[in-house]
């Protein structure tokens, strides 16, 4: 019954006036058989039935996905790898970003040679960072100078330079050991280039999230609507809008639209 039904059901009962005079009361022996009639009648109207065990069914499924937690060990396995792969992909755009935001902003830093890599004699096809073969400095604010430490290794230092394709980097040998690169200050044009850099960066590293939730989830072939989904859905969410966090400062910081 309804909470409106019983409530006009009470109102009907309550409304009807009954004399004490009108009641008919019965006798004893007829009370007793009442009694024991009533008694049996509400003893069998309350008996509960309990289904087996072989049929109850889990309550699990109807709790919403967001007050689950991932139950099972291989999801949770499958969940770490995927968070590291995009933590991973996260911090790889936001140390580019980095990189490129420096040299928008017209800083000169031994920062802006980061990339470079230097193939060096006799090692074979192993390279090595700029400052594990070079001091790096930086003159007057404006000049970055490059003093290498064994003279035998400055034309590859040259090299790797070149190789590196860096806007606005152009090496001036001055002596046996050292190399130095004017940095010119960086137009607007120059700010707008590098801030569309960021912009393809930013969406091939959301394409590369994306990636990784949709081989974690074809990996583990979820139901649809199920926690497992939910919870990789929040995870390719929150690293995709880190991304954009990162972009949007890099604008704000540059001037850049």
């Amino acid at each position: 019954m309804s909470l409106p039904s019983a409530v006009r059901l009470a109102g009907s009962c309550s409304s009807r006036a009954v004399s004490r005079s009108s009641l008919r009361f019965p006798s004893p022996t007829q009370s007793g058989f009442m009694h024991n009639a009533v008694s049996q009648s509400l003893k069998t109207s309350y008996i509960r039935h309990y289904a087996s065990k072989s049929k109850a069914k889990s309550t699990a499924d109807l709790i919403p996905g967001s007050k689950q937690a991932l139950t099972s060990e291989v999801a949770r396995l499958e969940y770490g790898k995927s968070e590291a792969k995009m933590n991973a992909a996260v911090e790889w755009y936001r140390k580019e970003v980095a990189g490129l935001e420096t040299r928008a902003s017209g800083r000169v830093t031994p920062a802006l040679l980061s990339p470079v890599r230097i193939e060096l004699p006799g090692k074979g096809k192993d390279l090595v960072k700029l400052e594990e073969v070079a001091t790096i400095g930086v003159r007057d604010g404006s000049t970055l100078i490059i003093t290498v430490f064994e003279e035998h290794n400055l034309k590859a230092v040259e090299q790797a330079l070149y190789a590196a394709k860096l806007p606005n980097i152009v090496p001036q040998r001055q002596d046996s050991r050292t190399v130095k690169i004017p940095i010119p200050r960086p137009t607007v044009e120059a700010r707008n280039a590098l801030t569309a850099t960021a912009q393809r960066m930013a969406e091939d590293t959301r394409v590369q999230l994306r990636k990784i939730q949709q081989a974690s989830v074809k990996k583990g072939d979820y139901k649809k609507h199920s926690v497992e989904l939910e919870e990789f859905q929040k995870l390719v969410d929150r690293n995709t809008a880190e991304v954009d966090k990162i972009l949007t400062h890099m604008k704000k910081s540059t001037g850049a639209r």
